[in-house]
């Protein structure tokens, strides 16, 4: 293991509901985040990188843990449960001798302040009580409950409705991480080296963006949802379902301003990031690694849907950057075109850092793909997701899913519909090819291995020769944790 001073300091930065496509340099069309971009252009961008539960709980704790849903045992929103889990990355970096910090969102667990391994914390009720002390709150909201300030506009945490900003810029909650960020960066320990995680809470709803950048995009031609053939519009035009309904048929003016709020939201980021990535005001590009990524995506109106849960590349794809200094020689601009996840990321810093992994991790360090973009990999990721039984029309949400980043096959495990999707020729995922007879030999492959991936999961999705619809898929569940160990003995 390299001596303290030997070893590199780590800028963690975690957009929330981030989606993978949200990237000048992975060529959209309208959002300008030059910051990130130039993170890729001097080091490695994952393009096919996805969240392998797309939905805040679970994925940061496999982000945490470095473990697939079915290892750490939670596969939707579950929150109010105590996590202990054996390892984390920070209580790994903490034994190597570092300083972590966390500064903006916290990482979703319960309770808020538990820290996982992070030596100090400045997480969203910092933030609630530094904003209640600039401006004035109703006296008699609850202790603990929503910030009256930061909802106050109306917009509200899963809302599709969006509006400016409606307090000074310097207040909002963006501003304020970077902020802490750069507290951190002036009074850390300068003995050992550092883990600073950064994490906000944007582009996540409420979509306030400052002014600034709401205008900005309102002003630009910006793409359209993408609509699939196989896709299925709400009842009654989406109409009387409310501002955080899941299926969604945005048009005119609502389409406009929720997707400009979007990318304003990621842009002020960005710009942000610039302080951080500043020689002058925040890192030292020669011995610092610099990592971005997100929890998850953001449907933002494609095939009709809000938020996240599902399948598609709008919610499961995200970004993955990393830049090193120079004198690792990794190659500047190389694009990475294999499934990667976010379990990944724990293996690769403690890689980098020189320490041990635990052996429970099920991700796979990404420094032999840094340094051979042809290096030997894994065929695919499974993303899973369930409601937990939740009655309604849900059945969307709960689904076992492989992709390799070139082709996507989806299993909806409620009444067993399938999909198959080229990602090449159709990154947008417009056309279903399950009926197309020239796709039958490629269908039957990915249900072969989707049977291979569920055989000895205690939900019974599998005999070992078909997938069986209909079995009951809890979100949190202490018997995929027992199953998970059993298969990793021999």
């Amino acid at each position: 293991m390299p001596a303290p001073n030997q070893r590199p300091n780590f800028l963690l930065i975690m957009t929330d509901q981030q989606r993978g496509d949200t990237l000048g340099i992975d060529g959209h069309p309208a959002v300008l985040t030059p910051n990130m971009d130039g993170i890729a252009g001097g080091g490695v961008r994952f393009r096919c990188a996805y969240s392998t539960c797309p939905v805040c709980i679970p994925a940061r704790r496999s982000f945490l843990t470095g473990q697939f849903p079915g290892t750490h045992g939670l596969a939707g929103y579950e929150d109010g449960h105590e996590w202990d889990p054996s390892r984390s990355l920070l209580q790994g970096l903490r034994e190597a001798g570092y300083h972590t910090y966390l500064a903006g969102r916290d990482m979703h667990q319960y309770p808020v302040r538990k820290r996982y391994g992070f030596d100090h914390m400045v997480v969203m009720d910092d933030y609630r009580r530094w904003l209640d002390r600039r401006v004035p709150v109703d006296t008699h909201q609850p202790e603990g409950g929503f910030l009256g300030d930061y909802y106050s506009s109306g917009v509200m945490s899963s809302d599709w409705t969006a509006r400016s900003w409606h307090l000074d810029e310097s207040l909002h909650q963006t501003n304020w991480t970077v902020n802490e960020a750069m507290r951190f960066l002036r009074t850390r320990d300068p003995s050992v080296p550092f883990f600073l995680t950064v994490s906000f809470l944007a582009p996540h709803p409420p979509l306030l963006p400052p002014a600034f950048y709401l205008e900005r995009y309102l002003r630009t031609n910006l793409p359209e949802p993408w609509i699939g053939d196989w896709a299925t519009p709400p009842k009654h035009e989406g109409l009387g379902y409310g501002p955080e309904h899941f299926k969604v048929h945005l048009q005119g003016e609502a389409l406009k301003s929720t997707r400009a709020a979007y990318f304003g939201m990621i842009n002020h980021i960005d710009d942000q990031i610039g302080r951080l990535l500043s020689p002058f005001t925040g890192v030292d590009p020669s011995d610092t690694i610099v990592i971005l990524t997100s929890d998850h995506g953001e449907m933002l109106g494609d095939h009709y849907m809000w938020r996240k849960n599902v399948p598609y590349e709008g919610s499961a794809r995200i970004p993955l950057l990393i830049r090193a200094p120079e004198t690792y020689e990794f190659d500047a601009r190389r694009v990475v075109d294999v499934p990667v996840c976010l379990e990944d990321i724990m293996p690769t810093v403690l890689d980098l850092a020189g320490a041990p992994c635990p052996d429970d991790v099920d991700g796979s360090s990404l420094l032999p793909l840094m340094r051979d973009k042809n290096a030997h990999w894994r065929e695919h990721v499974h993303i899973e997701h369930t409601a937990g039984g939740q009655d309604g029309d849900l059945a969307h949400l709960d689904h076992h899913t492989l992709t390799d980043g070139k082709e996507k096959y989806i299993w909806l495990t409620r009444d067993g519909t399938e999909q198959l999707f080229d990602l090449v020729r159709d990154p947008g995922e417009r056309h279903n090819l399950v009926d197309d007879p020239a796709a039958a030999d490629r269908l039957g492959a990915w249900r072969d291995r989707l049977i291979a991936e569920l055989e000895g999961r205690p939900e019974g999705f599998t005999d070992g020769l078909r997938l069986i619809a209909g079995r009951d898929y809890p979100v949190f569940m202490e018997e995929r944790i027992a199953a998970a160990d059993k298969r990793r003995k021999p």
